[in-house]
């Protein structure tokens, strides 16, 4: 009986481990998930849409000081960078706040989405904000910044250029 129980409890724990694993965040290297929620008009917004292009994509709230600050510094990037850069800011707040922000917001050119359900806030692992990941042109994900502040901007700048600057 112990025997049956101890390997029961074992493949339990097996089982949690594989779990955990296959929770793991994407990083560098991966594919990102598809999935960057709604836009203003409803319309599903995926990764795939602009493949081939640097893909920013940053999850925010508007109560985030941080992540208020960023996206006119990302809606910049996205100007110069013309259709070589594609930054899509997840917001993560309720429909109705989201829908407050984003009439807020109707002067950026960058792509805003709503998150209803926290799908993408989930596949992509975000435990807080900011959260930003750059995607290459070859549709793998670069890098991961994870509540960086203003003195990490330099660096998030550079991990752009540097994609940018590939063929």
């Amino acid at each position: 009986m112990r025997s049956r129980l101890a390997f029961a409890v074992l493949g339990l724990g097996i089982a949690a481990a594989g779990a955990a694993l296959a929770a793991e965040p994407p990083g560098p290297g991966d594919v990102p998930p598809k999935w960057l929620g709604l836009n203003r008009d409803g319309e599903t917004v995926e990764i795939s849409q602009q493949a081939g292009k640097v893909q920013i994509v940053t999850f925010w709230a508007s109560w985030c000081g941080p992540c208020k600050k960023e996206l006119p510094l990302l809606e910049g990037i996205q100007r110069v960078a013309k259709d070589r850069v594609r930054v899509v800011a997840v917001n993560i707040e309720d429909k109705n706040q989201f829908r407050r922000v984003a009439k807020a917001l109707e002067s950026l050119t960058l792509t805003i989405t709503s998150d209803p359900g926290k799908s993408a806030y989930e596949s992509y692992g975000v435990n807080g904000i900011p959260h930003m990941v750059i995607v290459g042109r070859d549709g793998k994900i670069v890098a991961v910044n994870r509540g960086y502040s203003e003195d990490g901007v330099e660096e998030i700048l550079a991990q752009v250029n540097r994609e940018l600057a590939k063929n």
